[in-house]
């Protein structure tokens, strides 16, 4: 079921059941896919799953990093909902918590939730937090600075008879969680000197959900809560960061292909070949400027106001977003561009309202490589996989269509589909984000820092195939 990473170091090297990180103090905790590859689901059921996503983005030890173990694949009809495992509280308890970029707050569901889903159809067991069992877990007062705090997309209150500081998170899904938060530790495994393991924690401050409504109520897709991998100061990356025990920073490699899999590390994967593009500042998401869009080397006719931040406008990288969404402006010439390149290969379809073609060749032959072009002269290549979903066969022949989606307006957003198959790197210490093309099957080298700035004792880690879900 699990995958396993291992860490190849110069003196040694160490084997371990999930994964572990190089260099000095290191942890580790296991990322699995929700949805089993076996599960097929329409494309319109993927933008449903998008739409209720995008409504869910949300306006000691020093130098270590913490490592997860990616699982599934990226084939969009598959659905790409990733979760990890955490363990809070003393003694520790194990929650299956999905990933989120987009949001900031670490939130599980509590013991005494009345609404919460009590099973899986994921296959797993669900697990409620309960402060009286733990010895390390505090409540937040309302005159704790966390509390006086403003978290981003959620309003924060404080009850005088119990003291307790209190959240509500709102999504424009119609879907909502509200709790209180609390103090308590995390605990992973870390790795000391070249071939030690230790047992180490450290408090943080995360949410207990003691009610939820809309999907999150749903038992289909039910985890035991949310991890936000967002910029705002109470994500968990920020927390540990801020003391040194983690570096500010955080990188991926999903695996696009067969069994999918990758790489998921608190740390910076360092690869020769990654470029890096400055991030849009004072935004709460990882925004990015993008300036243009190639294909086959020529200039999409766009104008590049099209492109600019602006309220509701802008790039987004979100890596829980299963395809990827251009607004009108750019999407027409985008699909009039590709028409006419392989007009003389492939046969242009439409399917269900899609631009498909029917593909008697492989499409690396057939279609153009495309062009993502960001400030500093940051180009992101796109291979034809990863602007193209294989939608099935017309005639004998594959059927290819068009993974992006057009939006009216809004954001333009890069999940999944983009992503795959690239080391990505979001360096929130000098506000970059960079990536490179990479088969994320392979060791990477994984950057161990001493302070905020010097990086030393690279090792390297590399991932096996999942297992995914049975």
């Amino acid at each position: 079921m699990r995958g396993f990473l291992t860490l190849v170091l110069a003196l040694a090297t160490v084997l371990v059941p999930l994964s572990v990180v190089s260099g000095l103090p290191g942890s580790f905790l296991p990322l699995e896919r929700a949805i089993p590859l076996s599960q097929r689901v329409e494309l319109e059921a993927l933008r449903a799953r998008d739409r209720a996503r995008h409504a869910r983005i949300l306006q000691g030890v020093v130098g270590g990093v913490v490592d997860f173990s990616v699982e599934g694949a990226s084939d969009p009809y598959s659905v790409g909902l990733y979760f990890t495992k955490v363990k809070l509280g003393s003694p520790p308890r194990e929650f299956n918590v999905q990933i989120d970029t987009g949001s900031d707050i670490l939130w599980v569901n509590c013991n005494t939730c009345g609404n919460c889903p009590q099973s899986s159809g994921l296959g797993i067991e669900l697990n409620f937090y309960d402060t009286a069992i733990s010895s390390t877990a505090a409540l937040i007062s309302c005159s704790d600075p966390v509390c006086l705090a403003a978290a981003q997309g959620a309003a924060t209150e404080c009850s005088p008879q119990i003291n307790r500081c209190s959240y509500t998170f709102q999504y424009g899904d119609g879907s909502g969680t509200s709790g209180y938060y609390v103090s308590d530790a995390m605990n992973f495994d870390m790795i000391l000197g070249q071939s030690m393991l230790a047992n180490s924690s450290a408090t943080i401050v995360f949410g207990c959900s003691i009610s939820q409504s809309g999907d999150l109520t749903k038992t289909d897709k039910a985890v035991d809560g949310i991890f936000g991998f967002g910029p705002g100061a109470l994500s968990v990356i920020s927390q540990l960061s801020s003391r040194s025990i983690t570096p500010k920073v955080f990188s991926h490699c999903l695996k696009g292909e067969g069994n999918g899999g990758g790489i998921l590390v608190l740390g910076e994967i360092l690869e020769p070949s990654i470029v890096y593009t400055p991030l849009v500042p004072s935004q709460p998401h990882y925004n990015l400027n993008l300036q243009s869009i190639s294909v086959n080397g020529q200039l999409l006719p766009v104008d590049p106001a099209v492109f600019a931040t602006s309220n509701n406008r802008g790039t987004i990288i979100d890596s829980g977003t299963t395809l990827a969404y251009l607004v009108q402006e750019a999407y027409d010439p985008f699909v009039n561009a590709i028409t006419t390149i392989v007009s003389q290969s492939a046969s242009p379809i439409i399917s269900k309202g899609n631009q498909c073609y029917r593909v008697p060749f492989s499409v690396g032959d057939v279609f153009p490589q495309v062009s993502l072009n960001f400030a500093g002269g940051a180009s992101m290549l796109l291979k034809p996989e990863q602007y193209l979903m294989h939608s099935g066969f017309v005639d004998g022949a594959a059927m290819w269509c068009i993974g992006f989606q057009k939006v009216q307006a809004g954001l333009i957003i890069l999940g999944d589909l983009v992503l795959k198959d690239k080391i990505f790197v979001y360096d929130l210490a000098h506000q970059r984000i960079g990536w490179a093309n990479y088969d994320c099957s392979l060791a990477v080298n994984v950057s161990v820092t001493t302070s905020k700035d010097e990086y030393i004792n690279a090792g390297q880690l590399h991932v096996s195939c999942s297992q995914g879900l049975s």
